[in-house]
């Protein structure tokens, strides 16, 4: 089993801090008015209660993202990890992968015209898709330069 993080980008980082802190405020925000006004009915218990479990679950599960979302390759599938989101692919059903040098990317291809872009560091390019050819001598490699792809671009 070989595993692999996930690469957030600066942005979807903060974006995910940003989510954690305000779910910690409104946690606090909740605390805060239940000790200043109370829950005098059932209506009330039911909006604390709901308050307090969507933010600790979701600070919980922005959490796990940020400790656990990697790619892991076992001898038959390709299992992506949000947190504690989980997502399993056969690595029968993969038919190649595509390196895009100019953009930068790494795409994964099923037999059911579907694709998926592998967000890792680019220096693990190269071993991910030995690892996963390994798992499949089946699956079809290839790559373009930044120069054929601006080519497509003009194209269209």
């Amino acid at each position: 089993m070989k595993k692999y993080k996930f690469r957030f980008t600066t942005l979807i980082l903060i974006l995910l801090w940003v989510t954690i802190v305000l779910c910690v405020a409104a946690f606090g925000w909740n605390i805060y008015r239940f000790t200043q006004t109370g829950a005098n009915s059932v209506y009330e218990w039911i909006q604390y209660g709901i308050l307090f479990f969507t933010s600790v679950f979701f600070a919980a599960l922005i959490v796990s993202i940020l400790i656990r979302s990697q790619y892991i390759l076992t001898e038959k599938q390709l299992i992506t990890q949000f947190g504690f989101i989980r997502s399993k692919y056969e690595i029968a059903n993969i038919t190649s992968v595509h390196l895009f040098k100019g953009a930068g990317k790494l795409a994964v291809y099923f037999n059911d015209n579907k694709y998926m872009v592998i967000v890792v560091k680019p220096e693990w390019y190269e071993e991910f898709i030995r690892e996963i050819m390994q798992r499949n001598d089946k699956i079809g490699f290839s790559f373009s330069t930044a120069e054929e792809e601006e080519e497509i671009k003009k194209k269209k």
